[in-house]
């Protein structure tokens, strides 16, 4: 049997394609927005996951190999954020800090961010 081309369905499915993309750019930009918007609360901060390796002084991790840990405190907000969604996206490939940043959200980073750059 021999199908037919369809035109009009052809058109209907681009109609919808096109905005799908359209809703999905706009909802990109949103949250896009509120997460320049975030103000980290140092306070809030949940940090019992990070000391463990982040507060001891010359700390070395043996997984997946030797591994230098830095230390965080008094490091720019700007970076400790950009290092975790780096690692969430899996732009560095830590697989514990992967781990850890995965479980994350955009706030959590932030508040992160925010107490260990009071940090001296």
């Amino acid at each position: 049997m021999r199908s037919r081309f369809r035109p009009y369905f052809l058109l209907a499915t681009m109609k919808k394609l096109i905005t799908l993309l359209a809703l999905s750019s706009l909802a990109a930009g949103s949250s896009a927005a509120v997460a320049a918007d975030l103000v980290g609360n140092p306070k809030a901060a949940q940090v019992a996951m990070c000391i463990g390796c982040h507060g001891i002084p010359g700390y070395k991790a043996s997984f997946p190999e030797v591994y230098q840990v830095p230390m965080l405190g008094g490091q720019s907000a700007k970076y400790i954020e950009n290092a975790l969604k780096a690692y969430q996206k899996g732009e560095r490939k830590h697989p514990s800090m992967r781990g850890i940043a995965g479980s994350l959200s955009d706030q959590d980073m932030a508040n992160l961010a925010a107490y260990y750059s009071q940090q001296k």
